[in-house]
């Protein structure tokens, strides 16, 4: 399988991102409440949502499935259309496959409560990074990964942002579920010389 992106790199994105993952509830305390760097940053973020609670609303908005189904819809129907089975397979399932392991596996084995749901790591962020992840890995060549990734980022960011806002979750749960989605989609990725429909340019 001759893939764009360097082997070496994806073990070793997969391994920080696994790390990641596992380090941020060391510094949760046991309750599962807020960590330091979490009331660092909240306190001022829950300030601003008291004062412009619409802004953050909205800032929310791209992690939502109502926006990100059709995207990956559109991505997968794109590479299907220009013959690529291999990515549009893969858009087609890693990234809900991502979603449905951190819902019955990850947030499971952490425990950690928000509310009345379990929120770490975070499914909306899982989500959003899972199918930019898997853009990322099937795009076409090195100016098309990194203006996704450029793309990504920029975006997340206010999303996050908009969640820490509205008490949504603290900002461990959006690093956890960052890293979750990268680490879950990029070792299927991996695994792809398994895939029967593999095509790479």
């Amino acid at each position: 399988m001759n893939r764009a992106i360097p082997d070496l790199r994806l073990p070793a994105v997969v391994a920080v991102s696994v790390l990641v993952t596992v380090a941020v509830p060391l510094a949760v305390p046991a309750d599962g409440g807020p960590a330091g760097v979490d009331r660092v940053l909240e306190g001022g973020l829950h300030r601003a949502c008291e004062r412009h609670p619409d802004l953050f609303r909205a800032l929310v908005i791209p992690s939502n499935g109502y926006v990100l189904i059709p995207l990956l819809v559109l991505g997968v129907l794109w590479y299907a259309r220009r013959g690529d089975r291999f990515a549009a397979g893969f858009l087609l399932l890693a990234p809900e496959l991502a979603v449905a392991i951190n819902t019955w596996a990850l947030k499971p084995l952490w425990h950690r409560h928000l509310h009345h749901y379990l929120a770490y790591p975070s499914g909306h962020t899982v989500q959003f990074v899972a199918i930019a992840t898997g853009f990322v890995l099937v795009a076409p060549g090195r100016r098309a990964r990194i203006a996704v990734t450029v793309v990504a980022v920029v975006v997340l960011a206010p999303v996050a942002a908009g969640m820490v806002g509205l008490g949504y979750h603290h900002p461990t749960d959006i690093l956890g579920g960052a890293a979750a989605g990268v680490a879950l989609v990029t070792a299927m990725y991996l695994g792809a010389d398994r895939w029967p429909a593999r095509r790479r340019r």
